[in-house]
Protein backbone atom coordinates (compact mmCIF):
# COMPACT_ATOMS: atom_id res chain seq x y z
CA UNK A 1 0.00 0.00 0.00
CA UNK A 2 2.74 2.65 0.73
CA UNK A 3 4.07 3.28 -2.48
CA UNK A 4 1.35 3.20 -4.93
CA UNK A 5 -2.33 2.98 -2.99
CA UNK A 6 -3.41 6.27 -0.99
CA UNK A 7 -1.09 8.65 -0.17
CA UNK A 8 2.09 7.12 -0.96
CA UNK A 9 4.59 8.01 -2.76
CA UNK A 10 3.01 7.12 -6.22
CA UNK A 11 -0.01 6.83 -5.33
CA UNK A 12 -3.45 8.95 -6.49
CA UNK A 13 -4.03 10.74 -3.31
CA UNK A 14 -0.04 11.45 -2.70
CA UNK A 15 0.36 14.27 -0.83
CA UNK A 16 3.79 14.50 -0.76
CA UNK A 17 6.23 16.45 -3.42
CA UNK A 18 9.12 14.65 -5.27
CA UNK A 19 12.56 17.23 -6.32
CA UNK A 20 11.45 15.58 -9.82
CA UNK A 21 8.93 15.14 -12.27
CA UNK A 22 7.29 11.27 -12.36
CA UNK A 23 6.89 10.71 -15.83
CA UNK A 24 5.53 7.18 -15.54
CA UNK A 25 3.57 6.10 -18.68
CA UNK A 26 0.09 6.97 -18.43
CA UNK A 27 0.85 7.49 -14.82
CA UNK A 28 0.72 4.43 -13.98
CA UNK A 29 3.65 2.89 -11.55
CA UNK A 30 4.88 -0.70 -12.09
CA UNK A 31 8.07 -1.88 -9.73
CA UNK A 32 9.49 -5.44 -9.35
CA UNK A 33 11.78 -5.89 -5.99
CA UNK A 34 13.19 -8.74 -4.87
CA UNK A 35 12.50 -10.14 -0.63
CA UNK A 36 14.58 -12.35 1.26
CA UNK A 37 11.74 -13.68 2.27
CA UNK A 38 11.17 -17.17 1.90
CA UNK A 39 7.58 -17.21 0.94
CA UNK A 40 4.99 -20.63 0.67
CA UNK A 41 1.40 -20.78 -0.85
CA UNK A 42 -0.41 -23.88 0.35
CA UNK A 43 -3.52 -25.30 -0.85
CA UNK A 44 -5.06 -28.41 0.98
CA UNK A 45 -2.27 -29.22 2.82
CA UNK A 46 0.13 -29.55 -0.11
CA UNK A 47 2.37 -26.40 -0.78
CA UNK A 48 2.01 -25.38 -4.31
CA UNK A 49 4.79 -22.49 -4.09
CA UNK A 50 7.86 -21.75 -1.63
CA UNK A 51 10.35 -19.88 -3.03
CA UNK A 52 13.60 -17.77 -1.54
CA UNK A 53 13.42 -16.03 -4.68
CA UNK A 54 10.17 -14.64 -4.52
CA UNK A 55 9.15 -11.11 -6.37
CA UNK A 56 7.29 -8.58 -5.38
CA UNK A 57 5.24 -6.12 -7.75
CA UNK A 58 4.45 -2.77 -6.58
CA UNK A 59 1.19 -1.44 -9.29
CA UNK A 60 -0.69 1.96 -9.20
CA UNK A 61 -4.04 1.07 -7.48
CA UNK A 62 -2.92 -2.42 -6.25
CA UNK A 63 -2.27 -4.06 -3.63
CA UNK A 64 1.06 -6.02 -3.70
CA UNK A 65 1.57 -9.44 -5.33
CA UNK A 66 4.00 -11.82 -5.26
CA UNK A 67 5.73 -12.79 -8.58
CA UNK A 68 7.20 -16.84 -8.03
CA UNK A 69 9.83 -17.83 -10.17
CA UNK A 70 8.47 -20.90 -12.16
CA UNK A 71 10.95 -23.52 -10.91
CA UNK A 72 9.46 -22.72 -7.42
CA UNK A 73 5.91 -24.49 -8.27
CA UNK A 74 5.06 -27.38 -8.23
CA UNK A 75 3.88 -27.80 -11.91
CA UNK A 76 2.58 -31.29 -10.68
CA UNK A 77 -0.51 -29.74 -8.98
CA UNK A 78 -0.94 -27.10 -11.80
CA UNK A 79 -3.64 -27.55 -14.96
CA UNK A 80 -3.41 -24.89 -17.46
CA UNK A 81 -6.93 -23.50 -18.98
CA UNK A 82 -8.75 -21.38 -21.55
CA UNK A 83 -8.65 -18.61 -19.39
CA UNK A 84 -6.97 -15.31 -20.40
CA UNK A 85 -7.07 -11.58 -19.27
CA UNK A 86 -5.16 -8.66 -21.08
CA UNK A 87 -3.86 -6.11 -18.99
CA UNK A 88 -2.20 -2.22 -20.65
CA UNK A 89 0.89 -2.12 -18.87
CA UNK A 90 1.84 -5.70 -18.81
CA UNK A 91 0.01 -7.42 -21.58
CA UNK A 92 -1.39 -11.02 -21.70
CA UNK A 93 -1.82 -13.22 -18.93
CA UNK A 94 -2.32 -16.91 -19.31
CA UNK A 95 -4.02 -19.02 -16.16
CA UNK A 96 -3.62 -22.06 -14.69
CA UNK A 97 -5.72 -24.12 -11.95
CA UNK A 98 -4.29 -25.58 -8.72
CA UNK A 99 -5.64 -29.33 -8.14
CA UNK A 100 -4.54 -31.05 -5.19
CA UNK A 101 -6.81 -34.49 -4.64
CA UNK A 102 -10.80 -33.79 -4.59
CA UNK A 103 -10.18 -29.57 -4.28
CA UNK A 104 -9.44 -27.28 -7.13
CA UNK A 105 -8.82 -23.36 -7.37
CA UNK A 106 -10.04 -22.46 -10.63
CA UNK A 107 -7.72 -20.09 -12.68
CA UNK A 108 -5.83 -19.13 -9.25
CA UNK A 109 -2.32 -18.72 -10.89
CA UNK A 110 -1.51 -16.65 -13.73
CA UNK A 111 1.94 -15.50 -16.09
CA UNK A 112 3.01 -13.14 -18.29
CA UNK A 113 5.10 -15.38 -20.65
CA UNK A 114 5.45 -12.53 -23.30
CA UNK A 115 5.04 -9.03 -21.11
CA UNK A 116 5.11 -5.81 -22.71
CA UNK A 117 8.67 -4.13 -23.26
CA UNK A 118 8.05 -1.23 -20.71
CA UNK A 119 6.66 -3.65 -17.77
CA UNK A 120 9.56 -5.02 -15.20
CA UNK A 121 10.60 -8.41 -16.27
CA UNK A 122 8.15 -10.75 -14.90
CA UNK A 123 8.55 -13.00 -17.50
CA UNK A 124 9.39 -16.97 -16.21
CA UNK A 125 7.26 -15.77 -12.82
CA UNK A 126 3.79 -16.52 -11.32
CA UNK A 127 1.13 -14.97 -9.29
CA UNK A 128 -1.35 -15.85 -7.36
CA UNK A 129 -5.05 -14.85 -6.39
CA UNK A 130 -4.23 -15.05 -2.74
CA UNK A 131 -7.40 -15.74 -1.42
CA UNK A 132 -7.72 -18.48 -3.56
CA UNK A 133 -5.10 -20.56 -1.12
CA UNK A 134 -5.69 -21.84 2.34
CA UNK A 135 -2.36 -20.47 3.79
CA UNK A 136 0.26 -17.85 2.90
CA UNK A 137 3.24 -17.88 4.83
CA UNK A 138 6.84 -15.82 5.09
CA UNK A 139 9.08 -17.66 6.66
CA UNK A 140 7.44 -19.45 9.19
CA UNK A 141 4.96 -16.92 10.39
CA UNK A 142 1.64 -17.06 8.88
CA UNK A 143 0.29 -14.10 6.78
CA UNK A 144 -3.08 -12.67 5.99
CA UNK A 145 -4.61 -10.69 3.14
CA UNK A 146 -2.13 -9.61 0.39
CA UNK A 147 1.63 -9.70 1.00
CA UNK A 148 3.58 -7.89 3.99
CA UNK A 149 4.82 -4.26 2.19
CA UNK A 150 7.89 -3.80 3.04
CA UNK A 151 7.29 0.08 2.71
CA UNK A 152 4.01 -0.01 4.93
CA UNK A 153 3.98 0.99 8.77
CA UNK A 154 1.72 0.53 11.26
CA UNK A 155 2.49 3.20 14.63
CA UNK A 156 -0.04 3.13 17.63
CA UNK A 157 0.67 5.75 20.14
CA UNK A 158 -1.20 6.18 23.44
CA UNK A 159 -2.98 9.67 23.18
CA UNK A 160 -4.26 12.56 25.77
CA UNK A 161 -6.84 14.10 22.64
CA UNK A 162 -10.28 14.61 23.47
CA UNK A 163 -12.76 12.01 21.67
CA UNK A 164 -15.77 11.79 21.31
CA UNK A 165 -18.43 9.90 19.36
CA UNK A 166 -22.24 10.39 18.37
CA UNK A 167 -25.06 8.86 16.24
CA UNK A 168 -28.91 10.75 16.31
CA UNK A 169 -28.01 12.65 18.97
CA UNK A 170 -26.62 9.88 20.98
CA UNK A 171 -23.09 9.89 22.67
CA UNK A 172 -21.88 6.41 22.08
CA UNK A 173 -18.27 7.11 23.49
CA UNK A 174 -15.99 9.60 24.99
CA UNK A 175 -12.59 9.03 26.06
CA UNK A 176 -9.38 10.95 26.67
CA UNK A 177 -7.01 7.90 26.67
CA UNK A 178 -7.88 6.82 22.84
CA UNK A 179 -5.15 4.72 21.21
CA UNK A 180 -4.06 6.59 17.98
CA UNK A 181 -3.17 4.71 14.85
CA UNK A 182 -1.22 5.54 12.20
CA UNK A 183 -1.06 3.31 9.21
CA UNK A 184 1.30 4.12 5.82
CA UNK A 185 -1.08 5.59 2.98
CA UNK A 186 -4.33 5.95 5.73
CA UNK A 187 -5.82 8.26 7.45
CA UNK A 188 -5.28 8.34 11.41
CA UNK A 189 -7.66 5.72 13.44
CA UNK A 190 -9.17 6.51 16.70
CA UNK A 191 -9.28 3.50 18.79
CA UNK A 192 -11.35 3.51 22.03
CA UNK A 193 -11.22 1.48 25.35
CA UNK A 194 -14.28 -0.22 25.15
CA UNK A 195 -14.81 0.92 29.25
CA UNK A 196 -15.45 4.53 27.51
CA UNK A 197 -17.66 3.07 24.75
CA UNK A 198 -21.35 3.15 25.60
CA UNK A 199 -21.95 -1.04 24.85
CA UNK A 200 -25.55 -1.20 25.51
CA UNK A 201 -25.77 0.92 21.94
CA UNK A 202 -23.81 -2.14 20.50
CA UNK A 203 -24.58 -5.76 18.91
CA UNK A 204 -22.14 -8.31 17.62
CA UNK A 205 -21.94 -8.50 14.07
CA UNK A 206 -20.83 -11.75 11.99
CA UNK A 207 -19.02 -9.17 9.42
CA UNK A 208 -15.39 -10.37 9.76
CA UNK A 209 -12.75 -8.64 7.61
CA UNK A 210 -8.39 -9.37 7.57
CA UNK A 211 -5.61 -7.04 7.35
CA UNK A 212 -2.40 -8.51 6.97
CA UNK A 213 -0.70 -5.78 9.33
CA UNK A 214 -3.36 -6.09 12.26
CA UNK A 215 -5.25 -9.22 12.36
CA UNK A 216 -8.95 -10.18 12.16
CA UNK A 217 -11.40 -7.63 12.61
CA UNK A 218 -14.61 -7.93 14.14
CA UNK A 219 -17.51 -5.83 13.85
CA UNK A 220 -20.27 -3.99 15.69
CA UNK A 221 -23.61 -3.02 14.60
CA UNK A 222 -25.08 0.15 16.48
CA UNK A 223 -28.61 1.17 17.53
CA UNK A 224 -29.63 4.74 18.50
CA UNK A 225 -32.62 6.97 18.33
CA UNK A 226 -34.22 3.96 16.87
CA UNK A 227 -31.72 3.46 13.31
CA UNK A 228 -29.41 0.66 12.90
CA UNK A 229 -26.18 1.29 11.45
CA UNK A 230 -24.80 -1.98 10.64
CA UNK A 231 -20.81 -2.58 11.15
CA UNK A 232 -20.62 0.55 12.63
CA UNK A 233 -17.48 -0.09 15.01
CA UNK A 234 -14.58 -2.68 14.29
CA UNK A 235 -12.21 -4.05 16.75
CA UNK A 236 -9.24 -6.56 17.14
CA UNK A 237 -9.87 -9.18 19.75
CA UNK A 238 -6.54 -11.31 18.50
CA UNK A 239 -4.12 -8.28 16.80
CA UNK A 240 -1.02 -9.01 15.22
CA UNK A 241 2.26 -7.45 17.17
CA UNK A 242 2.21 -4.52 15.16
CA UNK A 243 -1.36 -3.53 16.46
CA UNK A 244 -1.47 -5.30 20.10
CA UNK A 245 -2.18 -1.23 22.13
CA UNK A 246 -5.74 -2.05 20.08
CA UNK A 247 -6.81 -5.17 21.35
CA UNK A 248 -10.98 -5.27 21.98
CA UNK A 249 -10.34 -1.38 21.14
CA UNK A 250 -13.20 0.26 19.28
CA UNK A 251 -13.12 2.49 16.32
CA UNK A 252 -15.97 4.02 14.34
CA UNK A 253 -16.68 4.46 10.75
CA UNK A 254 -16.38 8.51 10.04
CA UNK A 255 -19.65 9.03 8.05
CA UNK A 256 -21.33 6.38 9.65
CA UNK A 257 -21.21 8.06 13.00
CA UNK A 258 -20.23 11.78 14.10
CA UNK A 259 -16.27 11.88 15.40
CA UNK A 260 -15.19 15.15 17.31
CA UNK A 261 -11.36 15.53 18.55
CA UNK A 262 -10.30 17.97 20.26
CA UNK A 263 -6.21 18.28 21.15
Amino acid sequence: MALTLGKGPFGKESTGRFNFEVTAPDGHVLYLEETEKRVRAVFNGEPVADSRSVKILHETGHLPVYYFPEEDLRGDLLEGTDHTTHCPFKGDASYRSVRVGDRVAENAVWTYENPLPSAPPIAGHAAFYGDKMDRWLEEDEETFGHPHDPYHRVDVLRSSRSVKVTANGAVIAETQRPMLLFETGLPVRFYIPPEDVAMEHLTPSETRTVCPYKGIASYRSLNAGGETIEDAAWYYPEPLPEAQKVRDHLCFYDGKVEIEVRD
